[in-house]
């Protein structure tokens, strides 16, 4: 069945493209071990770990998941009436091997039985795992949960569960949504309250959760009555009981192999995790950045995926005397499906190591672990700084990476013609599957509204200023450097623009204004794998010349100050259809 990390040349390449060993090191220094069996002995071992962590991971891939999940796709899992669910046969067989791989710690300390892998490889892994089954990413994806465990909750909280997380004894949820609060959390109603002793109790309805049936259930819950915005949530840690029950799986367009659940709690003993009211503000935002960012890495799975499958059924099919791949038309397509990828992927990526940088500073700072009152002053420097990229780049990479798979999914499908709207082959599914990425953990359009404040507030101008500083000895390179620097100053002046107007023209403007900066930002990005690989100087310039164009467009709709679809909403949009 071949390998799902080691098939895939983009992958490999930027594995060997970034600077692992930097993260190595920043993954490691002061790492908490424990009395663990294996830690590398140098940066170079590291390296050497994840690359082997990852063949295991492209195995089990390509061996179990991919083989696997067009029948759970079809079966789905079980609503039992007890309130509980099983897993379908083949998701528990995908974890039994994941387990047994001893791949479900991931991220979590050597302490606790993890890996200590950086948030970089967890994405590659996420990628390669949603490549075989966008689905079961939603269970192995889940892990960030055991993070914010280990981040936030207390040390008897954390001793007693994240060794079960490592082992696979257990799947967690983060439990958010609402049937009036989906989005919008702030709004969030369902009861948190103590007893007498202190002991602390859930009650109320939550929708829409993830793997909802989970052992480990992390869940926002309004603690303070008086108090009806954001700073009366607090974040609790509860285990599934017969306190809490499951009253509905939803039947959705895809994924069909993660469980999404309705659940019911009633006087569900839980535990707070960190402070009280801080659930929203603090953690879950800590919590949802990290599941963006693995969304983006599902989204990059399902997108190889179909692509893999449009890009063999191009040059197999053949229609008026060769392969269909001949023709100009499904040439384009399928080359711009590839550049699209590879442009998401360095995003991606690029964000995860951003990502690192930041969680490993924010783990020496709030651990007290810094050696003297100098380097504390430098992290908290550093911190800020970290912080301001990382929660620009998180909702642009969620926002492009997801919408590049809906779009690629759904070119497979032409690709294939009727073959693809049939469900002899996968591209249906994937499609179906795909489309999901663009609507949880935050829709586009919200990643668009968190994007546009690093975009007009500097730190866009300030990330790419160290892109422009590189110096090209290819003259292609140097040309191309060029008119980034060119279209960033034309953001900069649009941006002067919308500044001048009202906020709501900031909201019209802000997707044609992220599109622009993110073409910027990638670019750079593919600037610098072009100097050291012929191929992807070339697909440098075909990113850059076939989007430079329209991001001139998005910058001229901008300056055009039409807000139409605002001010004439009723007579543009037209009555309210009548229901039935």
């Amino acid at each position: 069945m071949g390998n799902y990390f080691l098939d895939n040349q983009d992958i490999q390449f930027l594995f060997d493209h970034i600077d692992l060993k930097a993260l190595a090191r920043l993954q490691e220094d002061r790492a908490d071990n424990g009395d663990a069996d294996y830690v590398p002995a140098d940066e170079d071992d590291a390296v050497d770990n994840y690359r082997r962590v990852l063949e295991i991971v492209g195995q089990v891939a390509a061996d179990t998941l991919a083989p696997n999940a067009p029948i759970v796709d079809r079966e789905g899992n079980t609503l039992n009436e007890d309130g509980t669910v099983t897993l379908h046969p083949l998701v528990q067989e995908n974890l039994r091997r994941l387990t047994q791989a001893d791949m479900m710690g991931f991220t979590l300390p050597r302490k606790y039985g993890g890996l200590n892998c950086p948030n970089l490889i967890y994405t590659m892994a996420n990628e390669i795992v949603s490549r075989a089954d966008c689905s079961f990413m939603n269970l192995f994806g889940l892990q960030g949960i055991a993070e914010t465990i280990n981040a936030f909750a207390d040390a008897q909280i954390k001793d007693h569960i994240l060794p079960q997380f490592c082992q696979g004894k257990v799947t967690g949820a983060m439990v958010l949504t609402e049937p009036d609060a989906g989005s919008d959390l702030q709004s969030v109603r369902l009861r948190a309250y103590q007893d007498a002793s202190g002991q602390w109790y859930l009650n109320g309805v939550k929708r829409f959760i993830t793997n909802g049936c989970g052992e480990v259930l992390l869940v926002l819950a309004r603690s303070e009555e008086d108090i009806a915005d954001g700073r009366g949530l607090s974040l609790f840690y509860a285990e599934r009981s017969d306190r809490v029950k499951v009253r509905h799986l939803e039947e959705k367009l895809g994924i069909h192999g993660s469980p999404t659940c309705e659940l019911v709690f009633e006087d569900l003993p839980a535990k707070l995790v960190g402070e009280r009211q801080r659930g929203l503000i603090t953690y879950v935002m800590a919590l949802m950045n990290g599941a963006r960012v693995g969304i983006a890495a599902q989204s990059l799975g399902v997108a190889e995926a179909a692509f893999r499958l449009a890009r063999v059924y191009a040059h197999t099919r053949h229609q008026f005397g060769g392969p269909i791949e001949r023709l100009p038309a499904v040439a384009e397509m399928v080359t711009d499906m590839q550049i699209h990828l590879e442009a998401a992927r360095a995003l991606a990526y690029e964000t995860s190591r951003v990502c690192d940088h930041e969680n490993n500073n924010l783990r020496i700072l709030e651990n007290g672990l810094s050696r003297d009152k100098d380097e504390e002053k430098q992290r908290k420097q550093a911190a800020r700084l970290w912080k301001r990229t990382n929660g620009m780049l998180t909702p642009m990479s969620k926002y492009y990476c997801s919408e590049m798979a809906c779009t690629v999914a759904n070119q497979a499908i032409q690709v294939l013609g009727g073959s693809g709207y049939m469900k002899d082959y996968a591209a249906e599914r994937y499609l179906r599957d795909a489309r999901i990425t663009t609507i949880y953990e935050g829709t586009s359009q919200l990643q668009i509204v968190a994007a546009i404040r690093g975009v007009a507030s500097g730190a866009f101008e300030s990330y790419v200023a160290d892109f422009e500083k590189v110096e090209y000895a290819d003259p292609l390179l140097m040309s191309l450097q060029q008119k980034l620097v060119e279209a960033k100053g034309g953001i900069l002046e649009t941006i002067q623009f919308v500044k001048g107007r009202s906020a709501a023209y900031l909201d019209l403007s802000g997707r044609r204004l992220v599109d622009a900066a993110i073409v910027v930002i990638i670019g750079h990005l593919l600037l610098g794998q072009g100097a050291v690989n012929d191929r992807k100087k070339r697909v440098a310039r075909r990113f850059i010349e076939t989007h430079l164009p329209v991001v001139r467009m998005n910058l001229d709709q901008v300056q055009s100050g039409d807000m139409s679809a605002l001010e004439e909403y009723e007579l543009l949009a037209g009555p309210v259809p009548r229901e039935g």
